[in-house]
């Protein structure tokens, strides 16, 4: 595999980015952190955009900088495509000539993707006649999208695409997100301060804090880790991998991931179709025996596994398996007292509310 590397410490005096990250070279890695966090920062490095004294970039065997050998290869001669949170289309070609613009720029010979294949993926196929101010956000990013892929890149860099869009506008892009993610072979860095958007959309999760990757790994494995940084407290919780299992007569539908079962209401999707699905941290309690009668259909018997102290004061976060599958609690620090909890111990968790990502 391809993987990217990444060594890069930028020093602007009240702010420092210090990194080395060796990152997949497939799928979607998210940048994930507060504003200020150094995520843009890092992909303008690994562009090329800002040179990092010292530092390293790489794609598998293709070296973009080594200062230890002087190498620094210039932004326009680095096999990547860049979106940014603008779509920057130009306002006087309509958007053919823009995904025009993009095809110039590389050798037939070098063409990764068929420009009908593209339009297709995206959808944008029936705006091709159209210019840039007769469409909506969501369309323009599209077109932004289908430019840069039409470079023939190696890597696809993004810079909060949809941070500019409103809700319906996210909705509208994030389904053709998921496509390039599901049907393209080119590996994704994705800058986002969303945690829906980084738990609907990556495979692996970089969480920046202060210039410092506090955390890098398989999306699964970091969001459900209880010792992350108290920056990332609000938004604890972990991504179920899941599979339709079932509809019933009740208007619900069965959820089936390893380790348990969860129930949400109905869905249109098949059998058989896989979903991700978001539990916060916040909306789990936890009890040592099996309730007898409550309303919370989502009950799962667990394993306790870590258990650390976390914002705000007098709450604790508790990490249990499901089998194989992490889920994150969080509850007071006298309830922790009074379940006497400790790690290895059987409890039963209530899943209050389950989040679909879609």
């Amino acid at each position: 595999m391809n993987h990217i590397r990444a060594t890069v410490c930028i020093d602007r005096g009240a702010f420092q980015l210090d990194v080395d990250l060796e990152l997949p070279g497939r799928g979607v890695t998210a940048l994930f952190g507060h504003s200020g966090s150094g995520k843009t920062t890092l992909l303008r490095a690994i562009a090329g955009l800002e040179r990092a004294p010292n530092g390293y970039v790489g794609l598998g065997d293709v070296v973009w900088q080594d200062d230890a050998r002087d190498i620094f290869v210039p932004t326009f001669r680095r096999s990547l495509g860049y979106v940014f949170q603008e779509a920057s289309l130009f306002e006087h070609l309509d958007v053919q000539g823009n995904l025009n613009f993009g095809l110039k720029r590389i050798a037939d010979s070098e063409r990764r993707f068929k420009p009908s294949d593209i339009t297709e993926l995206l959808g944008i196929g029936d705006l091709l006649k159209r210019r840039p101010a007769g469409l909506s956000g969501g369309e323009r990013q599209r077109v932004a999208i289908a430019r840069a892929l039409l470079t023939a890149p190696r890597l696809l860099l993004m810079d909060e695409p949809l941070a500019a869009l409103d809700l319906k506008r996210k909705q509208e892009i994030l389904p053709y997100l998921e496509r390039l993610h599901d049907e393209l072979s080119i590996p994704i860095i994705y800058v986002s301060h969303s945690p829906d958007e980084v738990a609907r959309l990556a495979d692996h999760l970089v969480l920046l804090d202060a210039g410092k990757a506090v955390a890098s790994g398989p999306l699964t494995e970091t969001l459900a880790r209880a010792d992350l940084p108290q920056a990332f407290a609000d938004d604890a919780g972990v991504v179920l991998e899941t599979v339709v299992g079932a509809h019933d007569d009740d208007h619900l539908t069965r959820l089936d991931f390893a380790g348990g079962s969860v129930y949400v209401a109905m869905r249109p999707e098949a059998i058989g179709r896989r979903l991700r699905c978001r539990v916060h941290a916040r909306d789990v309690s936890l009890t040592l025996e099996k309730p007898a009668a409550t309303s919370i259909l989502n009950l799962l018997p667990g394993v306790v596994t870590d258990i650390v102290p976390t914002d705000p004061a007098g709450h604790v976060l508790v990490q249990l398996h499901l089998g194989k599958t992490p889920l994150l609690a969080r509850i007071t620090e006298r309830s922790r007292k009074t379940l006497d909890l400790t790690k290895g111990q059987e409890v039963w968790a209530q899943v209050k509310s389950v989040a679909l990502l879609d």
